[in-house]
C-alpha cells in the first residue's frame, strides 16, 4: 500500500528501512523521501516504524529453550 502518496513511499519501503536500522520519521524521510512533501502521510509512517521495532525487540524466550 501507498503510505506516501506524493513521493511513491510504500508500506514495504518503510519496513525495509525499519528492518535496515532507521529509527526515527526524520531518519525515514532522508531515507525514502516520505514525508517530505505535504507531510500527511508522517503519522502513518511513524506507526509502521513502531511496528517493526516492536516486533524486532519481542523476546522470545521459548525459542532458548527450545535447543
Amino acid at each position: 500500500m501507498y503510505v506516501c502518496i506524493c513521493n511513491g513511499v510504500t508500506d514495504h519501503d518503510i519496513r525495509q528501512a525499519a528492518e535496515a536500522g532507521c529509527r526515527g520519521v526524520a531518519e525515514l524521510t532522508m531515507r525514502t523521501g516520505a514525508g517530505a512533501t505535504c507531510g500527511s502521510c508522517l503519522d502513518v509512517a511513524a506507526q509502521l516504524l513502531d511496528e517493526v521495532h516492536s516486533r524486532r525487540e519481542l523476546p522470545l524466550p521459548m525459542l532458548s529453550q527450545a535447543a
